[in-house]
């Protein structure tokens, strides 16, 4: 049995994997107190051979899990920095490290489910677009803020755009706060579609569009194009590498 750790801009989710099944999981947000609420979900649970972790975070909040983990387990963390190559996927970045590893274990996970190709979208706090081949070769890809992001960034840089209450996604908008959460939510959607279609000719023509992230589902229900979700793709991917390594 693995532990596997997925530390998010915005929380961070675990699971504990056993022959392909996920026998224990959850997910904490980083405005909790992260340290007791692992303790109780982990309390009685059985101790991982190994743990294995993927983190977008500074290191004080590596240091603060590992922590956790040792004291609730006696394991230390086996933290994946991202590879130029690894379990079928070629990055395509002249410095491999400089990818985010969320990025490249959701293109793991691809691989693994038989996706590719595909183009790949992550939506949460950041949206990032990544293109992978049949064969495994990452095409590159793209990195802009998220559509919750965009909202805060806009109404933190303007004085006088102050919506009244969350807006709704619309066509057009005849209020500022619908205004707002249109204008960014669609500015995604425009996004990933133009994305998919550059991409389309280098990868055969007709590539996958795989959703992932915190807000993957209300974005999957903006698009256009046929899609697929595929949540947990970060520790889907990291289930693979995990079993790799041993």
């Amino acid at each position: 049995m693995r532990l596997l750790l997925d530390l998010g801009n915005t929380r961070l989710k675990w699971a504990l994997a056993a022959d392909g099944e996920w026998p224990a999981r959850g997910a904490v947000s980083w405005d909790e107190d992260v340290a007791v609420a692992l303790e109780r979900a982990w309390r009685g649970l059985p101790p991982p051979a190994r743990a294995f972790g993927a983190s977008v975070v500074d290191t004080a909040r590596e240091a603060q899990v590992a922590g956790i983990v040792a004291g609730a387990f006696a394991r230390e963390v086996a933290w994946l920095r991202t590879p130029a190559v690894a379990c079928g996927v070629r990055n395509a970045y002249a410095e491999p490290q400089r990818l985010g590893v969320d990025r490249f274990l959701g293109m793991v996970a691809a691989r693994a489910d038989g996706a590719s190709p595909c183009v790949l979208a992550g939506i949460g706090t950041a949206l990032t677009l990544d293109a992978l081949a049949a064969d495994g070769r990452h095409l590159g890809g793209l990195i802009a803020p998220g559509p919750r992001l965009m909202q805060q960034s806009l109404l933190g840089a303007t004085a006088r755009v102050r919506p009244e209450r969350p807006g709704r996604v619309l066509e057009a908008a005849d209020n500022t706060a619908d205004a707002v959460a249109s204008g960014c939510w669609q500015a995604a959607v425009a996004l990933v579609e133009r994305f998919a279609a550059r991409m389309a000719p280098g990868l055969g023509g007709a590539p996958q569009l795989v959703v992932h992230g915190g807000d993957a589902a209300e974005l999957q229900a903006l698009l256009s194009l046929p899609s697929r979700h595929a949540p947990d793709s970060v520790l889907r991917g990291l289930a693979v590498w995990a079993g790799q390594a041993g």
